[in-house]
C-alpha cells in the first residue's frame, strides 16, 4: 500500500500530460526494514536499452558491408521490420529487427564493414511512435511545392521593365538602361553550349575527352571471380560437345504450352525437359553427380541441380533439390519462383547452398557456343545454348532443323572422357525423344 501510494502522489506531482516516467527501487540498509527511492526514467533509462547485433547470416559468411539502412536514429521501428540491409560474398541480406522501439544509436555507417555478433544499434524498448510521425510524413511533400514557388521569382522580373518608362521624366535615365544589357551573361553560357559537338554523327561526344571512372567492386563480385579463379586452379577441366534436335521438344511444347499455363499456370519452356535428361544420365553415369573431398569419391544418391541465373548484382546459382523426384511441371514451377526472387533480388543464402550438378543456360542472351566454368566443389556443369535452324543430314537426305549445341566441362580428375561422353549422349538422346524421360531409359 505505502508503494502504491507514493508512486501515485509521484504520478501526480508530475502533472497531466507530462511525459516523465518512474520507477520505484526498494533498497535495504541499517535504518527502517525498507525506504522507497524514487528514480526519474533518464536515470533508469539504461533498464530498456537494448543493443541489437548483427545476426548470423549462413555458416560461411563472417562480415559483410553494410549497404543501407532503412531506419534513422530517433525514428520508430517495429519488430521484424526491415532495419538494413548488408551485401554479403553472395547475396543481399535484409536484416529484421527483434525489439520495437525507438532507435538510439547506430554503430555503423553506410559501407561500413561490419562482423557477425557485432554491435548494429541501440532500441529504447519502451519508445513508441510519437503522433505526429504521420504528419512528419507530408513534410517531405513540401519542397515540390516550394518548387512552384520558384517559378514566381521570374515573375518580378517583366516588373524591372515597367520602371523602366519612370526615368524617362529625367535625362539621365538614358544611361540606367544600358546596364540593364547585364542579361548578356545568360548568352555567355548558351555560347558555350557548342563545346559539345558531334563526332561522327554521335551527339554529345566532345573532341579529345578521355574520361574513365573507378567503381569499387561488389563483394558478391569479388567472391565470384575468386571461386572462378579457383576453379580454373583446382580442376583439371575438359569440355566435351555434341549438338541436339530440337524438333521433338519444341513440338510437345507448342502442343501443350497453353494447356499447361492454364492448369498449372507456369509457362512451359526448355530447363524442365534439360532438368529431367540430366536426372536420368547422372543415374548411367554417377561420377558426374559425385565430388572429391580430399582423397576420397564422395557419390551422391541424390540429383541437386545448380541453376545460373543472371541477378543484378551477378550469376548466382540456387539449388533446385531432389530434381530425380521431381517432374517436368514441377521443375517449371520451381524454376519460376527462382526467376521471381532473382528479379527481386530475394534468393536467400540457403537456396544457394549445396548442389551436385550445374546447368548454364547461355541460350537466353543469344549464345551459340561456349565453354562453361565447373561450380566448385562440383565436378560438371552442362552449358545449353541458342536454338538456330541448321542444315542437317537426316536418313540421307539434306533438311532444316532447329538445332542446338550443348557442352559439358568436367573434371578429369574424377571423370573420364567415357563418361563424360556417355552423358552428354545420354542427354542428347533424352531430349531428341521426349518419351524416353516417361519410361526412363
Amino acid at each position: 500500500m505505502m508503494l502504491r501510494s507514493l508512486c501515485r502522489s509521484a504520478a501526480s506531482s508530475a502533472g497531466a500530460g507530462s511525459r516523465t516516467s518512474f520507477v520505484a527501487v526498494a533498497t535495504r540498509h541499517a535504518g527502517p526494514p525498507s525506504s522507497l527511492r524514487l528514480l526519474n526514467f533518464s536515470q533508469a533509462r539504461f533498464l530498456t536499452e537494448k543493443t541489437v547485433k548483427t545476426p548470423p547470416m549462413a555458416d560461411s559468411i563472417s562480415e559483410g558491408t553494410l549497404t543501407k539502412w532503412h531506419k534513422g536514429v530517433g525514428e520508430y521501428i517495429a519488430r521484424d521490420e526491415p532495419i538494413a540491409t548488408i551485401e554479403t560474398d553472395k547475396v543481399d541480406v535484409t536484416v529484421n529487427s527483434p525489439e520495437s522501439g525507438i532507435i538510439l544509436a547506430q554503430f555503423a555507417q553506410e559501407g561500413d564493414t561490419i562482423a557477425v555478433g557485432s554491435d548494429l544499434m541501440k532500441v529504447d524498448a519502451d519508445g513508441q511512435p510519437s503522433e505526429g510521425a504521420p504528419a512528419a510524413a507530408p513534410a517531405p511533400a513540401a519542397p515540390p511545392a516550394a518548387a512552384p514557388a520558384a517559378p514566381a521569382a521570374p515573375s518580378p522580373a517583366p516588373a524591372t521593365p515597367s520602371a523602366a518608362p519612370a526615368p524617362t521624366s529625367s535625362a539621365v535615365p538614358p544611361l540606367t538602361p544600358a546596364p540593364k544589357p547585364a542579361p548578356t551573361p545568360s548568352a555567355a553560357p548558351t555560347a558555350a553550349k557548342p563545346a559539345a559537338a558531334h563526332v561522327n554523327g554521335v551527339p554529345g561526344i566532345v573532341p579529345g575527352s578521355r574520361t574513365e571512372r573507378r567503381v569499387k567492386m561488389s563483394r558478391m563480385r569479388l567472391k565470384i571471380a575468386s571461386r572462378l579463379k579457383e576453379s580454373q586452379s583446382t580442376a583439371a577441366a575438359l569440355t566435351t560437345f555434341n549438338e541436339i534436335d530440337m524438333s521433338n521438344l519444341i513440338d510437345l511444347r507448342s502442343k501443350y504450352k497453353d494447356l499447361v499455363l492454364d492448369t498449372h499456370g507456369v509457362k512451359l519452356g526448355f530447363m524442365s525437359a534439360f532438368i529431367k535428361a540430366v536426372c536420368l544420365a547422372a543415374h548411367a553415369v554417377p561420377e558426374v553427380n559425385a565430388r572429391i573431398e580430399g582423397d576420397e569419391i564422395v557419390f551422391s544418391d541424390y540429383v541437386d541441380i545448380s541453376v545460373a541465373v543472371a541477378t543484378p548484382k551477378g550469376l548466382v546459382t540456387p539449388v533446385i533439390r531432389n530434381c530425380e523426384n521431381l517432374s517436368m511441371i514441377d521443375a517449371e514451377i520451381a524454376m519460376a519462383e527462382l526467376g521471381k526472387k532473382a528479379k527481386a533480388n530475394a534468393i536467400t543464402v540457403e537456396e544457394l547452398a549445396g548442389g551436385t550438378f550445374t546447368i548454364s543456360n547461355g541460350g537466353v542472351f543469344g549464345s551459340l557456343m561456349g565453354t562453361p566454368i565447373i561450380n566448385q566443389p562440383q565436378s560438371a556443369i552442362l552449358g545449353m545454348h541458342a536454338v538456330k535452324d541448321r542444315a542437317v543430314v537426316i536418313n540421307g537426305k539434306v533438311e532444316v532443323r532447329p538445332m542446338m549445341y550443348v557442352a559439358l566441362t568436367y573434371d578429369h580428375r574424377l571423370i573420364d572422357g567415357r563418361e563424360a561422353v556417355t552423358f552428354l549422349v545420354k542427354v542428347k538422346e533424352a531430349i531428341e525423344d521426349p518419351r524416353r524421360m516417361l519410361l526412363n531409359v
